[in-house]
């Protein structure tokens, strides 16, 4: 409302000025008039001098300044902080200014954003990269705990899966992690396996046993390329690790174990089932032993004749014509280069 009226009075002002005057025209709407000149300023605001800031009568000088500014930026003290700077010359008996006073030289210059000190500068470290076209090409392995009778108490799953096939080549579960006990298992399945030296690439995370001096040395004498994931990235291992999930989300698996020999007996039917009779979606809804023995285009023969008779039999209800099973299993990678994956998108777009 009061709004409404003020710019009545506004309107009322402006109408009337022409007639009488401003001052008249103020009155008889019932305005003062140095409210409308405080509201309606005409002329500017006068200027006012600028009066130079007056210096802190304890600041320093612009010479004890520039002393300190240099004997930051010293070859002495160029990479250590103000704070060491201060103390390094109070034991010397040198006292230039406060700590605070230092930080501030510095920021008035730009010259306090980041660390002064030296520090280690470390590479990136470089993608893994594998493909395997072929099983027993890459092998990816890790280990996993399982949950044992009691609370705090564990048993350790190790793992090796065939990146191509996703077989599972080789497993052991033991109470401990240890670097021996994965060198067994490695060198065990390489040699189930009849893997040639300079065949093979194996692929695992940055665990004690995995970089271990013990570990490296058998690849070495196996003519087994090792290949690390990156430290803090957790999808450089992803076939292993989506292993793991498929067994923990068993409807079978245990919240706990009552013994190590209860784990192994769990273990020994799980993997029977993946390999020889679960569909696995990352090879196309093949099992991993067809796959790994060689025996997957069979089975895709063998499922487009099935489809090829149902066809035949009822070609009504195939309105797309004769369906196909999925292609074979192509080559698997682990960080697919970026150019490759592209070409790859573009020709299942086409």
């Amino acid at each position: 409302m009061t709004r409404v009226i003020e710019h009545a009075q506004e309107h009322a002002i402006a109408q009337l000025t022409p007639l009488i005057g401003r001052r008249r025209a103020c009155e008889a709407a019932g305005v003062p008039q140095a409210n409308w000149y405080r509201k309606n300023r005409i002329s500017p605001q006068p200027e006012r001098p600028s009066t130079p800031r007056k210096p802190h009568p304890r600041a320093l000088s612009d010479q004890e300044c520039e002393r300190v500014r240099a004997t930051l930026n010293s070859e002495r003290f160029w990479d250590s902080s103000p704070t060491s700077v201060y103390y390094t010359l109070l034991d010397e008996g040198i006292y230039l200014a406060s700590e605070s006073t230092m930080y501030r030289i510095l920021r008035r210059h730009s010259e306090a954003g980041g660390d002064r000190r030296r520090q280690a500068t470390h590479p990136p470290r470089a993608v893994p990269e594998a493909c395997a076209d072929a099983p027993n090409i890459v092998w990816a392995w890790d280990i996993t705990r399982l949950k044992g009778p009691t609370k705090g108490r564990y048993f350790y799953l190790y793992t090796i899966i065939d990146l191509y096939s996703r077989y599972v080549v080789g497993w052991m579960i033991a109470a401990r992690e240890s670097a021996e006990l994965a060198r067994t298992l490695i060198s065990a399945t390489v040699a189930k396996q009849a893997v040639q030296a300079d065949q093979l690439t194996i692929h695992s995370d940055r665990g004690s046993p995995m970089i271990s001096k013990t570990v490296a040395q058998l690849l070495v004498e196996l003519g087994v390329v090792k290949s690390h994931s990156r430290p803090r990235v957790s999808n450089d291992n992803p076939h292993i690790e989506a292993s793991f999930k498929t067994l923990k989300y068993c409807p079978a698996f245990p919240e706990r174990f009552g013994s190590i020999e209860d784990a192994r007996l769990f273990c020994r039917s799980f993997y029977r089932w993946y390999n020889d009779e679960h569909y696995h979606s990352g090879i196309n809804f093949q099992h991993p032993a067809d796959v790994h023995h060689g025996r997957a285009a069979t089975v895709r023969d063998r499922r487009a004749q099935v489809l090829a008779a149902a066809h035949a039999a009822n070609p009504d209800r195939f309105v797309r014509g004769i369906p196909t099973p999925p292609s074979l299993p192509g080559p698997a990678w682990i960080n697919k280069p970026l150019q490759e994956k592209a070409d790859a998108d573009k020709t299942t777009q086409n």
